[in-house]
């Protein structure tokens, strides 16, 4: 078996000194979709931010490894620049800089050198044609006057560009229409291969019939209950989650 892209053990994260993943562990081999679904207050958006770095949330025990280096003490920027990708739940506006600047800029850090215009022009419009994206879109400031679905198609257009090894999405899917669910999906589904992962989260499994997943995961009170492949998905989505946790927590050894 080869070594795991992302190998997270025994992993215990706080937010403001208070508890919220309790003991996670999940290995994540390239070439996987591994969903994560859980109630809310769950510590799902805790985990995808604390595996990005975040300085508000501490991990206080246990071990990241990403390509076998672990990188608790890496900054966000270390861990962008290795391959790891945080689509965000709630992206942030930045008016006055466009998309195409704000792209190359990003590009060139995760290559580790200036591209030149030309040869970014080139890949970005490759890019744009693949994921179906017009390219008036990138002459827009980033996010600013952006719908919900324009916000989460420029994070797909992000991860299409910058072709990370392992991309965590935290709850892309929220807040979106259907239409603007399918395109965010099939962007996800565009940038898979066999040498990248994906980390998605979610609330629902609406999300899941664009993207099916090699294995699916329920979160609860911090730790990882419970874990299965797609069709553990649909039983969520037609049992809620409260009979799936209590089986989980009967079947637990005392």
């Amino acid at each position: 078996m080869p070594e795991p892209l992302l190998a997270i053990e025994d992993l215990h994260i706080a937010v403001e000194d208070k508890p919220i993943v309790r003991g996670l562990s999940l290995l994540i081999h390239a070439g996987e979709v591994h969903a994560i679904m859980g109630p809310n207050g769950s510590g799902k958006s805790t985990l995808a931010n604390a595996l990005m770095g975040h300085p508000r949330y501490t991990i206080t025990g246990g071990s990241v490894r990403y390509k076998g280096d672990e990188v608790i003490h890496w900054s966000p920027d270390e861990r962008a620049r290795a391959g790891m990708f945080l689509a965000f739940q709630y992206p942030t506006d930045v008016p006055g800089v466009s998309m195409i600047n704000f792209l190359r800029r990003a590009a060139s850090a995760r290559r580790g050198s200036e591209i030149p215009v030309r040869e970014f022009r080139q890949q970005l419009g490759t890019v744009l044609e693949r994921l179906h994206i017009d390219e008036q879109f990138v002459r827009r400031y980033v996010n600013d006057g952006f719908s919900g679905g324009e916000k989460k198609r420029a994070e797909i257009l992000q991860l299409g560009l910058l072709q990370p090894e392992l991309a965590i999405m935290d709850e892309t899917d929220s807040g979106l229409d259907i239409d603007a669910l399918r395109i965010v999906a099939q962007g996800i589904n565009a940038t898979r291969r066999d040498s990248n992962a994906t980390l998605l989260i979610t609330h629902y499994q609406r999300m899941l019939n664009y993207v099916t997943p090699d294995f699916v995961h329920v979160l609860a009170a911090g730790r990882i209950v419970v874990s299965g492949d797609a069709t553990l998905a649909h039983r969520l989505e037609a049992e809620g989650y409260d009979p799936i946790l209590t089986e989980a927590t009967e079947g637990a050894p005392a």
